[in-house]
């Protein structure tokens, strides 16, 4: 297990951590829906404009009688070098493909990646399974058509959040197949893998109601597919985990690592200071740094010079 850090006065530039600091002090921390009334009313601010430019391609994936949307966006003016497989956050209960248009854009460009993000189903309508439903088909839909359709076999995987859950969900589906090894690298960023409220960890968000959305219906929330850290681990690609000091899923994702650890995988953990939840979607210096980094990372995993 690599512990990369990032959070002394020598790696993160004093003048970075107080700006960053800055921000967050004037910036009123962020409390989720707490019904589905309030679910509806958040969604519509979180809405993107249809009319506003992309360069993401639309497509309908069609695997083993599943149906799933995606959005694929490939790199400007250079070579596909290797296909990134993003799962979008939002509780399980929110947002969207395209509302990571633009980020994904900058990812494509700067590891020069093909990005395909899911647009699984959200939940309270389509509640589990249906979400790592989706995911697995795409993923299984990419290993079978990476190769011609985007003439690279060189495969990763990523999440924020609820992207995280389910991206360790699906790579999990996909060890249970014989598939796993398709992908060289996952990227888990602040994800919650503790649904059951039986840990500390998954205690501290047990009364937050996107788990009453996704779960409610379901008796043994230690199922695997549901609570990753109930799983057996072993078996799984190269990880990067990404947290925040003061992010309130900090303790799940130090007991997902050493669960990722003792089960024998790589795993790559970035700790950075002074910084809540989805940090890298706010624009301060330490998302910054934290976001080059993952740049860094995916291009040693796919080996792209």
């Amino acid at each position: 297990m690599n512990l990369g850090l990032a959070e002394s006065t020598e790696s993160v530039p004093r003048d970075d951590l107080a700006a960053t600091e800055e921000f967050y002090a004037t910036r009123s921390s962020g409390v989720g829906p707490k019904s589905f009334e309030e679910l509806v009313a958040v969604r519509k601010t979180r809405e993107v404009d249809p009319g506003a430019p992309i360069r993401a391609v639309e497509h309908t994936v069609d695997f083993e009688g599943r149906s799933a949307s995606v959005r694929i966006t490939s790199p400007k003016n250079r070579g596909v070098s290797g296909v990134y497989l993003h799962l979008h956050g939002g509780g399980f209960y929110m947002d969207s493909a395209a509302r990571d248009d633009a980020r994904n854009a900058r990812l494509a460009d700067a590891v020069g990646i093909a990005v395909v993000s899911v647009d699984y189903r959200l939940a309270p309508e389509s509640p589990w399974p249906a979400a790592p439903d989706d995911c697995e088909a795409v993923a299984l839909w990419l290993i079978d058509v990476a190769a011609e359709r985007f003439s690279t076999t060189r495969l990763v995987i990523g999440g924020m959040s609820a992207g995280a859950t389910l991206v360790v969900a699906t790579l999990l589906r996909l060890r249970d197949r014989g598939l796993v090894d398709a992908f060289t690298g996952a990227v888990l960023e602040a994800g919650t893998y503790d649904l059951s409220a039986l840990t500390p960890a998954g205690r501290i968000i047990a009364d937050e109601y996107f788990i009453e959305a996704y779960v409610g219906h379901v008796d043994d929330r230690t199922d695997p597919d549901i609570s990753p850290s109930y799983g057996d681990l072993r078996g799984l690609p190269p990880t990067l985990v990404v947290i925040g000091t003061e992010d309130v899923v900090l303790p799940d994702n130090l007991a997902m690592v050493a669960r990722l650890s003792a089960a024998g995988n790589d795993v790559d953990l970035r700790l950075y200071p002074s910084v809540p939840h989805g940090f890298t979607m706010h624009g301060t210096p330490v998302a910054r740094r934290a976001v080059l980094d993952v740049d860094t990372w995916l291009r040693q995993r796919l080996e792209v010079r």
